[in-house]
Order: structure tokens, then sequence, then C-alpha cells
């Protein structure tokens, strides 16, 4: 077809023989606006295009044009026609035409019927390729509790005594990991499908020399970028003429400019994910926590991985807001001294790990795949929730770091 979006091989056959035209005019503009930039999806994503079309085509056209008949009679009800929607774009004024549209709540209930029947039917498909995950969250040492108060939002999963007498704080991280030759290393050398299957996010810089191949996300690494992103977006707010919100949003997404992170920078995929992050999530240029959860939560919707290192750290107290509230940088906007917070960092966290564990917990191909283990530095207890075969849960003696280690390498087949 000419014209069509640059995907897959797969997917463009089911372009070419018509199936979008099969569907829904504000279903198929709404699906070639996502996938028109196929190069900056992440495996996982484009994975689930090619399910989701491939099984429409796989639907006898009876039966797939009353799966749509809802969707077709709410575009009837809003008025929408050929004329008014071209069907193979998707901007700014749909969104309008949907939102103004006192019929919208009838539209958005169609659509929604339709993933209800589609979505069991795809994470079925999905299941059948699941294989061992790992997330392994680690938090600071200076946080204000003991373990007894840590890990309280997250639901069931197991104590697990730790044996770190004698080892030296600068050495609990490495133990744990691996050193250089770390579980990130291994796996994405040896285990890894893809480029973006192993993350590490971390809001200091030393898991950097124990990263390997992973995809690694520093919050302090990015320092300089951080700074240049906030001096443009206020050039553009102050000098240039910005008509509104929108007009802003499409100034941001074409901000090009390096991160410092030479593989970030070397993959279009991991800039334009990274300049995501900092620029939607709420607080992520400022807040070194919120950027964590943040980037870690979108690598999980995003790109799936396989074993996910998520560390955070202590912030500091958030200081008055001035200016262009989250755009303005706190250490020179605010002559109030920097103080760290290391009970605001606490009360941060445990609503941080309940998001974490529950973006894992939507997605199929970790439904009892996948082992989580949370670590607190210099605590002598950790929180297990995986299956019942992850070696950890079999012991019955505190564990050495490197044990937990060993354990973690043996249930992602690096023993």
């Amino acid at each position: 077809m000419e014209g069509r979006p640059k995907v897959s091989e797969a997917l463009g056959k089911l372009i070419d023989k018509g199936l979008f035209e099969r569907l829904p005019v504000t279903f198929t503009t709404y699906f070639y606006d996502r996938i028109k930039d196929w190069d900056l999806l992440f495996p996982a994503e484009q994975h689930y295009f090619e399910l989701l079309f491939g099984l429409f085509d796989r639907v006898p056209g009876g039966e797939l044009t009353a799966l749509f008949e809802p969707v077709i009679a709410a575009e009837n009800l809003m008025g929408v026609n050929e004329k008014n929607w071209p069907r193979h774009e998707f901007t700014l004024q749909h969104v309008d035409f949907l939102n103004r549209s006192p019929k919208y709540p009838v539209w958005r209930k169609a659509i929604s019927d339709v993933f209800a029947r589609v979505d069991p039917v795809i994470d079925g498909e999905i299941m059948k390729q699941g294989r061992p995950s790992l997330a392994l969250i680690l938090s600071p040492a200076d946080l204000p509790v003991g373990p007894d108060r840590m890990w309280k939002q997250i639901p069931g999963g197991q104590r697990v005594s730790l044996k770190i007498d004698g080892v030296e704080p600068d050495a609990f991280v490495p133990a744990l990991l691996g050193g250089k030759d770390s579980l990130m290393a291994r796996y994405a050398e040896k285990k890894a499908r893809s480029a973006y299957d192993t993350w590490v996010v971390e809001t200091g810089t030393r898991l950097k020399a124990q990263a390997g191949g992973a995809v690694y996300l520093s919050y302090d690494g990015l320092l300089a970028y951080r700074k240049k992103l906030m001096d443009e977006v206020r050039h553009v707010v102050e000098v240039q003429q910005i008509r509104g919100p929108r007009e802003l949003g499409e100034r941001l997404r074409a901000m090009k400019m390096p991160s410092g992170l030479p593989k970030v920078d070397a993959d279009a995929l991991l800039a334009e994910f990274l300049r995501s992050v900092l620029l939607n999530g709420n607080g992520t240029l400022l807040l070194n926590n919120t950027f964590v959860e943040w980037a870690s939560v979108q690598a999980v919707r995003r790109a799936r991985p396989g074993l996910s290192v998520v560390s955070f750290g202590i912030r500091n107290k958030v200081k008055p807001f001035t200016g262009l509230l989250i755009f303005d940088d706190p250490e020179t906007a605010s002559p109030v001294p920097t103080q760290v917070d290391t009970l605001g960092s606490y009360v941060d966290l445990e609503v941080f790990y309940k998001y974490a564990f529950q973006e894992f917990e939507k997605y199929a191909q970790y439904r009892r795949n996948i082992a989580y283990v949370f670590v607190a530095e210099a605590m002598d207890e950790m929180l297990v929730v995986a299956p019942a075969d992850f070696p950890l849960l079999a012991l019955k003696k505190p564990a050495t770091l490197e044990e937990v280690n060993r354990a973690c390498g043996e249930w992602l087949g690096l023993a």
C-alpha cells in the first residue's frame, strides 16, 4: 500500500492485504499513529502489534464485523466519516473531536470491550513464551528504619535473613551483584533476547562498572544533560511564542541533544525513551528517586526486560518551587540550603516499591515467572516474592550475599 508506515514484514503484509481497511476508522488511525515510528518501538511493543493484528487477520470476517460493530455504531453516533476523519492519519484535531463529543463515553466503552475480549487471547500467546525473570530492587543504607518497617506495601513474599557480619559498606552491593562478572553483564551476554532485555537504573553511578551490556541510566550521570534540558525548556517558554500546552509538547518532542551516555546516544530508540522519561515524568528532572521509579516503570511497560536492577538512593528535601516549577533547577533557583531527607526518602520508597511491583504484575510474560528480590544495604533481612522453586526460598539459614547472587543467577539460567 502506497504511503504505509515502515513496519515489520509480517505487519506490512497485513496492511498490504487490506486488514486495516476492514477495521473501524477511529481504530485504524490510532494504530497507524502508534506504529508510524516503528524503529522507535521496543521489540516487545512491536511483537504486541504483530500479535494483535495477526489475531484480527485470523478472525473470520463475520466475527470480526461483530467484534467491532459497537465501535462502528459509536462512530456513527459521533458523526465520524471518511471525510472528517482520514483513515491514515491521527492528529490533535482527532483527539479534540473525540474529547468534545458527548458520545465519547460510548465510544470509549466500545473500544474497551474489544480489548476485554482480545487481550486474554494475546496474553495466552505471550505466556507460552514466558521465561524466568528477575527484578532486583535495592534500597540505600541510610533509611531511618529497620527491616521490620521495610516493604510493607508489597503483598506476600518471604523474609530471608542475610549473613552480612564483616561485610564492609562499600563491598555490600558488589558482593550482591557479583562485581565486574555481575548478574547484569552475564545475563546481557548469555540470555538477553535483545539489546533492551537487561536494565540498570540508579540514582548514583556506582553500578556503572557492573552494568555490562545492560541499558544503563543514572540520575547523577545525567546531571549535565538534565540542566541543558531545563535550559532549553525555559528558553522555549520564555523567549519563543508558545500558544498553549499542545504546542509546547510538540516543541519538547522535537528536542534533540546528547545525553552523555554512549549507549543511549548511539541508539535513537533509547535517546527518545530517555527524553520522554525526563520531560513527561512528573519530577523526574529534579528528584532522583522519582527518576529511578518512572524510568524503571516505563522500561517494564515498554521493553519488558528479563532482568531489571533498580537502585534507589536518598533524596534531598524538596525546596519551594519557583519559576517554571519542574523546569527550574532548585539548586540555583532557591536560596534555601540543600538538606538530605532520609525520612522523606523512606516514605517515598515504600510507595515506589509498590508501583514497581504492580507494573510487573500487569504483564502476562511475568506471571508465575518472575522473582522479586528487595534488598536494603546494611540490613540483615530481605524480602523475596517469587515462585516456590526460586532457590532462595529453600534456604534454612541466613544467606550470604554471594549465595543470593548465585541463586539469582541460577534462576536466570546463568549457573
